[in-house]
């Protein structure tokens, strides 16, 4: 058998695609299976094996691109150097594609606190990324923008994870990722109040909600009207779409069904997927102005019906460790898909299959029976994603009497049948005692130092495999808190110091600490891409607001 490989030019960046024996992209919508077999290439550097397991066996050799000679972190290289790349993922229906991206406009920095000060080791280009030299050894911060990575990894990789092909087109229309729609619908399911429409596609990334701008008659299962939008809930920009390259697009309606009564007596609703159109592959290029054609006849989504017992109080009883005045909030429970399987128990960004809201004050033991139509290929997994929020409302400590609402949440993401497979309760409790510079972290107060050390117990529950630190800013002209930075570091870590520089002179801000129990999040070498990983559970811990000099 022949080891098929690809690879193509995106301007400057190398696309290589990571896929396994038989058909080559182009030749197959879909892997046996859902699965998607990946090797390691020459653009990504590693031992030949995916998850342990051999990736070339039963495959013939594949002589492929030209070799780089290795990363500088091959043996022979000098062990106080760091290699730092970043490797964006697509992950397509005919596999997984990698791009190089260039670091230069926006070059990474390494960090390393001498027990006095912070010393910033800059670092040059290198083939296939950053390469930093005379880094000591042991712990380090590596900064990419607002975020730093606490670390003592020789090689890290800081790429994301994306849905569709590499070589999409993204256009800026002004109009902040929304543009108008022509609307030719038929066979919806008759339109009741809560009805709605999402559309999504997994070829270019893009997932949103439809907003209609007439009202829908009641009991209507047809739409033919240029009164719509559609809003994108994953970017400020919109993708080109190809039809010779396969660009569709699902349109899904989604409707209300009862889900029971809280305890006081208010009825409950979940919104779910119960009709569904794939679009045929179509060229368009969004400018503001042109409407989207979206027409065709919707057929019902094949429906899967599961019982779920909610133990909201188990959520609760930890209120007091995410901040001494915090109040539960509302809770949240999703369905959603992982587009072309879950190989990688990837979490994916493909829009909603169902939702709950339980809404604030509610506390008991929810249980019922939900279902959602699903309209996507059975290779695809489903996976859940739980929430169960609690707020702290502070009074801004400006003179101007304002009060801010700080939210904190306990759950995670994990496949569907491992979320419902027992009773839903947390899987980690928050990180305990929360201090700055050794005072508590609940209590309001100005912190005098450039870099104070941001401390925390670990959780009573739960086995932290790495800790979250959020710095969030309070802006005074929009009345809200908005994210500073963020640092990410290993389990073991329960203490951090705040780089030079992150907090802002005669600015208000607070910290939320996040533990977080993710076995295959691996937060020292790739803390962004594979955070995206199954089971990925976590719980936050809150200060007040404190002030800066």
């Amino acid at each position: 058998m022949h080891l098929s490989r690809k690879s193509f030019v995106l301007g400057a960046a190398c696309v290589s695609w990571l896929v396994g024996c038989g058909a080559g992209p182009g030749e197959s919508n879909e892997f046996q299976g859902g699965v998607t077999p990946v090797v390691t290439g020459p653009s990504a550097p590693g031992d030949g094996t995916w998850m342990g397991e051999a990736v070339t066996d039963g495959c013939a050799p594949d002589a492929g691109p030209p070799s780089d000679g290795g990363s500088p972190t091959d043996a022979g290289t000098p062990s106080d150097v760091v290699f730092v790349k970043r490797l964006t993922r697509f992950h397509t229906s005919v596999g997984i594609a990698e791009r190089a991206e260039d670091l230069s406009a926006s070059p990474p920095e390494i960090l390393v606190h001498d027990g006095a000060n912070f010393l910033v080791i800059q670092g040059s280009a290198a083939p296939g990324g950053w390469r930093f030299s005379g880094v000591p050894e042991g712990t380090y911060y590596l900064s990419s923008g607002s975020r730093y990575v606490v670390t003592d990894a020789r090689e890290v990789d800081i790429g994301t994870n994306h849905v569709g092909r590499p070589d999409v087109v993204h256009v800026e229309t002004g109009t902040g990722g929304s543009m108008p729609l022509q609307l030719n619908l038929l066979n919806l399911a008759p339109w009741q109040a809560g009805s709605r429409l999402h559309l999504n596609s997994t070829q270019v990334e893009f997932m949103g909600e439809v907003s209609l701008f007439e009202d829908v008659a009641p009991g209507s299962t047809s739409l033919n009207t240029s009164a719509a939008d559609f809003s994108s809930s994953v970017a400020m920009t919109l993708p080109v779409l190809e039809g010779d390259k396969g660009d569709r697009f699902y349109v899904n309606q989604v409707s209300p069904f009862p889900a029971g009564r809280t305890p006081d007596g208010r009825a409950l609703t979940f919104y779910s997927v119960e009709r569904s159109l794939e679009v045929a592959s179509l060229d368009f290029v969004p400018d503001g102005f042109s409407p989207l054609p979206v027409t065709g006849r919707l057929m019902p989504a094949k429906v899967r019906e599961f019982p779920m017992e909610w133990r909201l109080p188990t959520f609760a009883q930890w209120t007091s460790d995410v901040h001494p005045n915090a109040t539960p909030s509302s809770a949240n429970f999703y369905v959603s898909p992982t587009p072309y399987g879950v190989d990688e128990s990837w979490l994916g960004y493909a829009g909603e299959l169902l939702s709950l809201r339980i809404p604030a004050g509610s506390i008991f033991d929810y249980t019922g029976r939900l279902k959602f139509g699903n309209p996507y290929p059975a290779s695809w997994g489903v996976l859940s994603n739980l929430s169960f929020g609690y707020r702290v409302t502070e009074t801004v400590p400006d003179g101007s009497g304002r009060s801010v609402t700080l939210s904190a949440t306990n759950g995670g993401f994990d496949t569907l049948d491992s979320a419902i497979a027992g009773p839903v309760v947390p899987r980690m409790s928050p990180p305990r005692v929360l201090t700055i510079d050794g005072l508590k972290a609940s209590t309001p107060r100005e912190v005098g130092t450039a870099s104070p050390v941001i401390a925390w117990e670990r959780p009573v529950l739960g086995t932290p495999d790495s800790y979250r630190v959020g710095l969030f800013r309070y802006d005074t002209n929009l009345g809200m808190t908005l994210p500073a930075g963020y640092i990410y570091m290993p389990g073991s870590v329960n203490q951090v110091r705040l780089p030079p520089d992150m907090l802002q002179p005669d600015s208000i801000y607070f910290i939320r600490v996040t533990a977080v129990s993710a076995p295959r999040y691996d937060v020292k070498r790739s803390p962004f891409k594979s955070a995206d990983r199954m089971p990925h559970y976590s719980a936050d811990a809150l200060s007040s607001l404190f002030t800066t000099p």
